[in-house]
């Protein structure tokens, strides 16, 4: 497992554990504004560990020109 993905999960579990802490605590209101959040922190580290290594992304294919610059609109 490379490096990265071990701070990936690492970070994964430190959030999940104060999560469930602040609910255990009784802070279900500031829980449940930071479900979203978690949701999409969730999302994100998936895609990052199941990604291909090496493998970038584009944060949006259609807005990049054939050069790779982005168009202007």
């Amino acid at each position: 497992m490379s490096s990265k993905k071990v701070v990936t999960a690492a970070v994964l579990a430190v959030v999940l554990t104060w999560s469930t802490i602040m609910i255990v605590l009784g802070h279900a209101a500031a829980a449940a504004v930071l479900l979203p959040s978690l949701g999409l922190l969730v999302q994100q580290i998936v895609q990052a560990l199941t990604a291909p290594d090496g493998q970038a992304r584009p944060a949006d294919a259609r807005s990049a020109g054939t050069d790779g610059q982005e168009r202007t609109r």
